[in-house]
């Protein structure tokens, strides 16, 4: 067993017993882990009000050997999420964040880059920035950091690059696009425009996400969004829960 110390992300809290929780944290030096925090839920201790959910807290936590819980001893509160006046859309888009980093991150698979995003898109939310452009720019961000952006270059059945004068689909089992000519090959019937198609190109070439982003239509964010939200239905197996809570 080893004591460990660094920054963290609430994602989850279960109760343990009448005084104690399960917290599962995304840390910024060791990825996702669960650990049990004994005493959380009383009004005065070692981790006060640091363990709401969203918060961000300088964490102890003892790393333990086994496939047991780690073991949470400290939490000092950083930051807290607020979202913007009464935005409901900006805290469901932050609920939602959370489960994409549950469900698509591995224990101690850290992601620091990743852990630097969530919180500035969080932040983002805070300012009033639009949920579903937030949360656009968060799953392009997750999808990426795990290995799993999909290719927007061209056609994955013919391999023809993408032009201008045809729709395409999105081919969720491929993780790819496929062209007008193809599509009896796939199920998918969710359309988008070269225009959408080239935009998405460029998100995937650029991490600069807001530049690549600017001048999209709200028409083609809802193209994106489809697309990205069908790749991490993928590959979570289920589509996320907060999806339904969030702006299209």
């Amino acid at each position: 067993m080893s004591t460990e110390k660094t920054q963290a992300l609430i994602l989850r809290l279960a109760d343990f017993s009448e005084s104690s929780r399960v917290v599962t944290l995304f840390t910024r030096d060791f990825g996702q882990i669960s650990a049990l925090a004994k005493g959380a839920k009383r009004l005065t201790g070692p981790f006060e009000s640091a363990l709401d959910l969203l918060t961000v807290s300088q964490i102890v936590f003892i790393r333990k050997s086994t496939t047991s819980l780690d073991l949470l001893t400290e939490a000092k509160l950083i930051s807290r999420f607020r979202p913007h006046g009464k935005d409901l859309f900006g805290l469901y888009a932050g609920y939602y964040l959370a489960e994409l980093l549950a469900g698509l991150t591995e224990q101690y698979d850290p992601h620091p880059i990743l852990f630097d995003h969530a919180l500035d898109d969080l932040q983002r939310l805070s300012s009033g920035e639009p949920s579903a452009l937030v949360s656009l720019r968060f799953e392009i961000t997750v999808l990426r950091e795990i290995g799993l952006l999909p290719e927007f270059g061209g056609c994955a059945v013919c391999e023809t690059p993408v032009v201008d004068n045809r729709r395409y689909a999105f081919w969720v089992a491929h993780s790819a696009l496929i062209c007008e000519s193809c599509q009896q090959h796939s199920p998918n019937n969710d359309q988008l425009s070269a225009e959408t198609v080239g935009i998405l190109s460029r998100l995937t070439a650029d991490r600069d996400l807001s530049y690549a982003l600017s001048g999209a239509s709200t028409e083609q964010i809802r193209q994106m969004r489809r697309v990205f939200t069908a790749a991490i239905s993928h590959t979570m197996g289920r589509r996320p829960k907060m999806l339904k809570y969030i702006s299209p």
